[in-house]
């Protein structure tokens, strides 16, 4: 008895096919390597080349620079079926591009010949340096610093947690260009080549979980960048970072489904196979209650998660809504992987367990892109509006 989900009658049609196409690559290329790549921690190269093949890998960029254009909607169905299949090697599919969003809407048109092109193309990978070693979730209170110095700008500062801040080409960096009251026009957006002087990263610390993806310690000393590579205008980072999070946070939102979903699949095929006091486990009515549970949080949480897309998509109050799919869909996943585990019994601290693999997974997408804890500040404030 199986249970197939993230079927395809709440996802807008437009976003049908290439949901398709994330589901078959998913299953050929992502769900078979998952086990080994999360033993060795290593950088899943092949995967990500085999997802650029695939047309798969940073195609939320428009096409006139390479990409497929992909939507909202449409980068929501394709993580929910990656992180599905394993949230380590999802992470870095869709970190590829991560922040090349902000330099398509607010950059020049030279800055997306140089940088956002190549990456449409698949021919350099880049990241996005906005956390600090001492600083998360506050956007406004980021020590690294970008003073103006003749034609250019040199950033001194930390970053911490920085997807690809070792295999990237280049990294937009959030730095304070400014010490104005209003501490949120003290902020501006770098495009930053790695192989710049004064750009030095090496990899965090191994992680519990998502160890296919790789996080980066960066250290700007003195890092000299020309005035050309400032995105936008100086002192509306805070505000471009905003609005490309609102877009983020739906994305994560996907990332919550596709684990509360391999959850859901992993206990649900446990419990119909495993004999306990001469009866299959899901005979017992409190593990069907359980999984009762755990199918209507989960089918609550993608409702939500798509009716927010399409209130990011039209900037209905966009902040709101991305908020509350992304604390609601991490947290079913967190709910569902707890239950999940607890149903497995003994059999769920087996390290070749994928239930086990996704209950280490699921506690970081409720901390990445702003902590829930803060996702709950937002929408108490935002649901007056």
């Amino acid at each position: 008895m199986s249970l197939e989900l993230l079927s395809e009658d709440v996802v807008p049609e437009h976003a049908r096919g290439v949901k398709r196409e994330a589901r078959e690559f998913a299953a050929e290329h992502i769900a078979p390597n998952a086990e080994a790549y999360f033993r060795s921690g290593e950088y899943p190269w092949e995967v990500l080349e085999a997802g650029m093949d695939a047309g798969l890998v940073a195609q939320d960029v428009g096409e006139e620079y390479g990409g497929r254009g992909l939507d909202l909607a449409q980068i929501l169905a394709v993580a929910e079926e990656f992180y599905r299949a394993d949230a380590g090697i999802a992470l870095t599919l869709q970190l590829a591009s991560f922040g090349a969003e902000i330099l398509e809407q607010y950059g020049t048109d030279d800055q997306k010949e140089r940088f956002l092109r190549p990456v449409a193309e698949n021919d350099q990978l880049t990241g996005l340096a906005v956390s600090e070693p001492d600083v998360g979730s506050d956007l406004a209170g980021m020590q690294t610093t970008a003073e103006e110095d003749g034609d250019g700008y040199v950033l001194n500062g930390e970053k911490y947690w920085i997807g690809n801040g070792v295999e990237a080409d280049w990294v937009t960096v959030y730095a304070k260009t400014g010490d104005t009251d209003d501490r949120y026009m003290n902020y501006s957006l770098f495009a930053v080549p790695t192989d710049a002087d004064g750009y030095d990263a090496e990899h965090i610390p191994e992680k519990m979980g998502m160890r296919a993806s790789k996080q980066a310690h960066v250290v700007l000393d003195d890092c000299r960048v020309p005035g050309e590579n400032l995105i936008g205008s100086e002192g509306a980072g805070f505000m471009m970072l905003a609005d490309f999070f609102n877009h983020g946070r739906v994305v994560v939102g996907g990332h919550g489904l596709g684990l509360a979903a391999a959850a859901l699949e992993e206990a649900w095929a446990f419990v119909h196979e495993r004999e306990e006091f001469g009866r299959h486990v899901a005979d017992f009515q409190a593990v069907q209650h359980g999984l009762a549970d755990m199918r209507t949080e989960f089918e609550a949480a993608r409702a939500l998660n798509y009716r927010a897309a399409e209130k990011v998509k039209h900037y209905d109050n966009p902040g709101l809504w991305a908020a509350m799919a992304k604390t609601k869909s991490t947290e079913v996943a967190v709910q569902n992987a707890e239950r999940g585990m607890q149903f497995h019994g003994g059999r769920s601290v087996l390290a070749d367990r994928r239930i086990a693999r996704v209950y280490r997974d699921v506690r970081i997408p409720v901390v990445y892109e702003g902590a829930n804890e803060i996702q709950r500040n937002l929408i108490y404030r935002q649901s007056g509006e």
